[in-house]
């Protein structure tokens, strides 16, 4: 505690980030960013580490009228970068010191254990770069977890809502009730069914809002999605009769309305490409976007959803997914390859799905207690209750 009582305390800083070579900073940071060939993914980094969007991404900003932004969380003064321009620190000259106080600083704030795992993982790939290209000496986030209680084991449970095949096909009927009225009614209804069938591909969000016309494709006889995961890297994606028969209603329904014209796109697309999922326009739906969707289903999907429904967003389908096919007695190895984890260790983090009531030991052991306090009331051996 001594270590971090003697840090500055935090200023508001006169000009973000907070040092003397802003340009400098950034173009080392864009160095970092162009490993990542998924723009959600460097997206996703930036706003972890709490730098402008605008660094990571150049893709102009639509004229239209947009949402107002969503307030900032309790964690967005304590993203790193935003955290040292208020001590002030040059992120630069960061040691082990400054790292460790910043996790104390998001303890305090009540960062989960798994999202201050996560934001160190992103620091120290960060300055991992940044030491290999010579900008650091060392990388000051490369710390020993396990004194910081900030290890996982394969064993450790995701705290992602576990969804039922009931309550996943609760959200499908949910999505497939037109909530607008007019002549696109129909169209909006179908694109949420097809949003919701995708999802139950174990997809990731970021994977769904990249997705073309184009990359629904046939190999080997099957269809399948090409699929740009994380890393840039690609994958085939095998399409089931339920997402299929939801993308040839929604596209069909679209062609309809929109006929043989392109209409003029105002979401991030690249010239030539056409979304799979497309806004009204025509651009490209965003992560935001397809999450308020997704919300809006379960809060209107009925008893299915009770008590879960305020839980639920995308990666609780992808996490249905894993935990389903267990169910099933999938291989964990297709699995793993199905949902493009890099290891399998990833994938056994989600294997609570094959905790039940028949595979628990509890109601075996409070049967025990309750023999036991049954015969120290009668003061006689009880016969065990048969139930």
């Amino acid at each position: 505690m001594a270590v971090f009582e003697s840090l500055p305390a935090p200023v508001e800083p006169v000009d973000w980030p907070g040092v003397d070579d802003p340009d400098a900073l950034r173009a080392q940071l864009a160095d970092w960013f162009s490993q990542y060939a998924n723009a959600g993914t460097r997206r996703t980094y930036a706003y972890a580490l709490g730098l402008p969007v605008s660094w990571v991404d150049r893709a102009p900003v639509p004229s239209a009228r947009r949402p107002p932004a969503a307030p900032a969380g309790p964690l967005h003064d304590l993203a790193w970068f935003r955290w040292c321009a208020r001590i002030p620190l040059d992120p630069r000259a960061a040691t082990g010191t400054h790292v460790k106080a910043w996790l104390h600083a998001l303890d305090a704030a009540g960062a989960q254990r798994r999202t201050r795992q996560r934001m160190l993982s992103t620091l120290s790939a960060l300055y991992g770069h940044l030491a290999e290209t010579g900008v650091v000496a060392a990388n000051p986030a490369a710390l020993n977890r396990a004194r910081l209680g900030l290890t996982a084991g394969a064993r450790d449970a995701s705290p992602t809502v576990r969804l039922t095949a009931g309550q996943v096909a609760a959200l499908l009927s949910s999505a497939a009730r037109p909530t607008v009225r007019g002549r696109r009614a129909e169209l909006y209804a179908r694109r949420e069914v097809a949003f919701v069938a995708l999802l139950t591909l174990g997809l990731r969000i970021s994977e769904i809002t990249g997705l073309d016309r184009a990359d629904l494709r046939r190999s080997g006889g099957d269809d399948v999605l090409r699929v740009l995961g994380k890393g840039g890297l690609h994958r085939e994606v095998y399409v089931t009769a339920l997402v299929g028969e939801a993308l040839s209603a929604y596209l069909t329904e679209r062609d309809r309305h929109d006929g043989a014209a392109t209409p003029a796109r105002r979401g991030r697309t690249t010239a030539g490409s056409e979304p799979m999922l497309a806004t009204r326009e025509g651009g490209r739906c965003s992560r935001v976007d397809l999450y308020t969707r997704l919300r809006r289903i379960a809060a209107t999907a009925g008893p299915e959803l009770d008590g879960v429904a305020d839980r639920v967003h995308p990666h609780a389908l992808r996490h249905a997914y894993v935990t389903i096919a267990l169910e099933q007695d999938a291989r964990i190895q297709h699995v793993q390859a199905d949902v493009g984890h890099a290891t399998i260790a990833t994938t056994q983090h989600y294997d609570r799905g094959l905790r039940t009531r028949d595979t628990t030991a509890a109601d075996a052991v409070a049967a025990a207690v309750a023999q036991a306090c049954r015969e120290a009331a009668a003061g006689v051996d009880v016969p065990p209750d048969p139930t």
